[in-house]
Parts: C-alpha cells; structure tokens; sequence
C-alpha cells in the first residue's frame, strides 16, 4: 500500500522536490531545479527524482529530450498516508491522543476563535450540528 510508506525516510532534499511537484503537477528536472532553495547541482536533482521515481512517488513521460515529472499519489492522499503512519507508531492508532496532544502542544498560541472551530468541527464529525457552545 503506497498512502502507508509515504514520507517514510525521505530526505529534506526529497520532501522539497514532492513539495514541488505537487505544486506544479508536473514538471522537469530543470523546473524542479529552479524553483529549489539552495539548490544542489543538475544530476544531484536528477538523480534524486529518479531514486523517487524508483520508490513510487513520481512518475514520467517524455516529451522531447526532457522528462516531465509527476506525483503518483496527490498531496492529500500523502498527508492521509503519513498521518495514519504518524497515527500508529506514536499514538497507539488514537486519534484521540494524537488531538490532545497536539492542543497541548498549541495551548498557549491557540485563541478562543480556534478552540470555537475546533468544537465546530467536532461537532459536526458526530452528527451534532447546530450545537451552542457557551
């Protein structure tokens, strides 16, 4: 199953390619290249992609003498895959845990606004619409 290895073991440098791709759709080398922050040389990019490609994350076509590049998987269904991941090796599968801890991480930079979409959004996971938090 790809959603559960995503973001397992990538590299910073890898992470900031898929960032890329997924914000282009598809794109080459050279785009990748040049839209990098201190950006390693051409092959390092290129072979890069290819370790990428070769793990299931990208895929390409040619076109002309380029290769156009693009995610396998959408940034969506990454972020399902490394949560679910993140999930189970931290949180013992609880999403519950994985919610109290990150509220308790934020506490202090959270307003009454984030906590009022917060019991909204709850609310609305269980079916309790329309319900008045005071």
């Amino acid at each position: 199953m790809l959603e559960g290895r995503i973001h397992r073991g990538w590299s910073r440098r890898e992470r900031q390619i898929m960032d890329i791709v997924w914000r282009e759709g598809e794109v080459t080398v050279q785009g990748v290249l040049e839209a990098m922050e201190d950006a390693p040389s051409y092959s390092a990019v290129r072979a890069m992609m290819g370790l990428l490609e070769g793990k299931g994350h990208l895929r390409h076509r040619r076109q002309g003498r380029a290769y156009i590049y693009e995610p396998v998987v959408s940034p969506t269904k990454a972020r399902r895959g490394a949560l679910q991941n993140l999930l189970k090796t931290f949180f013992n599968d609880s999403a519950e845990q994985a919610v109290a801890s990150l509220i308790e991480l934020r506490r202090d930079e959270l307003t009454d606004e984030d906590f009022e979409r917060l019991r909204a959004l709850i609310d609305r996971a269980s079916g309790k619409k329309g319900l008045d938090h005071e």
